[in-house]
Order: C-alpha cells, then sequence, then structure tokens
C-alpha cells in the first residue's frame, strides 16, 4: 500500500470557498487519494464531485470542540450520510472527559457510531494536545469499547498536531484492533512516513498534494 492510499486529503477552514472544495476533490481523484475530508456544509458538494470515483468523502461532528450534546453530534451524523457522507470524524467532549464523566463520553461516541451505521468509518477526534499519557491512555480505551474504527489524535486547530509518541502510546494500546488516523500538522512526506512507521494508519492532511509529490520527485 502506498502513502497516497491511507490520505484523508483535508480542508476544514472557515472561509472554505465552494470552489476550493471542487478543486479539493479533483486532486483526491488525480492522485488517488482515500477520501476527503470537508465541512459538514460541503458534503453535498464533494458527494457530488466525487460520484463514481473511489474517493470516500469524510467530514466531521462536534467540530471543533467537541462540546457540543450527543444529540445534536447525532443529528449532524445523519444529516451529513443523507447528504452523501462516507466517513465520519466526531470530536470526543474534552470538557466532559477531563471532568472524569467516561461513561458520558464513551456513549456519546456509541450514539454517533450507532447513527452511523456499521458500513461507514468512525474516526473519534481524541485530541491529544490537551491530554497526558494517562488521558490518553484512558481515551483510547473509551474508543476501543465504543464499536469506532479509529483512534484520531487531532483536530488541527487545537494547541497541536500529531505527535509521534502520542502514536506510538495509541498503537501500543489499540494493537490491530481499531486504526489509528495522525492529523494536524503534518505538512511533509518525512512526517507522514514516520507516522505510519509509529503505527498511523491513516493520514489526515492539507498538505497532501505536497507530501506525495516531493516522494515522486525523489523516485525519479
Amino acid at each position: 500500500m502506498e502513502l497516497k492510499d491511507i490520505i484523508d486529503h483535508t480542508m476544514l477552514k472557515a472561509a472554505t470557498k465552494g470552489e476550493e472544495i471542487d478543486n479539493l476533490c479533483s486532486e483526491a481523484v488525480k492522485y488517488g487519494f482515500c477520501a476527503v475530508c470537508v465541512n459538514p456544509y460541503y458534503v453535498l458538494r464533494a458527494a457530488d464531485q466525487l460520484k463514481g470515483s473511489k474517493v470516500k468523502v469524510a467530514t466531521v461532528v462536534g467540530f471543533p470542540l467537541g462540546s457540543t450534546p450527543t444529540a445534536v453530534k447525532v443529528f449532524e451524523t445523519q444529516k451529513a450520510i443523507s447528504d452523501g457522507a462516507d466517513e465520519i470524524d466526531m470530536v470526543m467532549n474534552v470538557g466532559a472527559f477531563k471532568n472524569g464523566e467516561y461513561s458520558y463520553v464513551q456513549e456519546d461516541f456509541k450514539a454517533v457510531r450507532y447513527a452511523a451505521g456499521k458500513e461507514r468509518i468512525l474516526k473519534v477526534i481524541i485530541e491529544t494536545c490537551y491530554l497526558d499519557e494517562s488521558e490518553i491512555r484512558k481515551a483510547t480505551e473509551l474508543v476501543l469499547g465504543s464499536g469506532a474504527d479509529l483512534v484520531k489524535t487531532s483536530t488541527g486547530f487545537g494547541t497541536e498536531g500529531a505527535r509521534i509518541s502520542d502514536i506510538r502510546l495509541i498503537k501500543g494500546i489499540v494493537g490491530d484492533k481499531v486504526g489509528i488516523k495522525a492529523s494536524g500538522g503534518i505538512r511533509d512526506r518525512e512526517k507522514a512516513l514516520k507516522m505510519v512507521e509509529a503505527g498511523a494508519t491513516r493520514i489526515g492532511a492539507s498538505a497532501s498534494v505536497k507530501i506525495v509529490e516531493s516522494g515522486a520527485n525523489n523516485e525519479e
């Protein structure tokens, strides 16, 4: 499997225009990325652009803070799926987690899992920049028990993105039971490959084209 096959080509900026989403989708098809990851407003547009291609449409739920009530996250998930989303990247309620409300946090995951259905991929963003090692371990265990498909490190809107040490820590907990998505601050091929070496099975990046083209240039 090549690096391009596990990349979520991402554009989640607040001021993103429709033409940028069209270009994102065109690039995803051209380079053979796994998915595009767009804000919920653009799911319909991305799904239309990618119709007939192998590229999946991913979107975000409870983004970027994770602090919306479960019912809202469920509605967002249902709407995204009706608009054509194949994958859901939901944000953990970090505040509830910090309060020690672990049952609430896991039920939040499970509710979105149920809303997404088994046929769609669910990634849970635990926002590692706000957690210490013991908290990352606990959050990962909650994800494992929820039926989600991947643990995702970051929204890209926190104080820091993916860290190699966090990927290794998560990998040591999940083994091969679920995947790991490294996201946030991955802007070159070298860092992406280090994430994969540490255990990441999916990469979220807005610099995807640069990442894959630098590899092609190195092979020439």
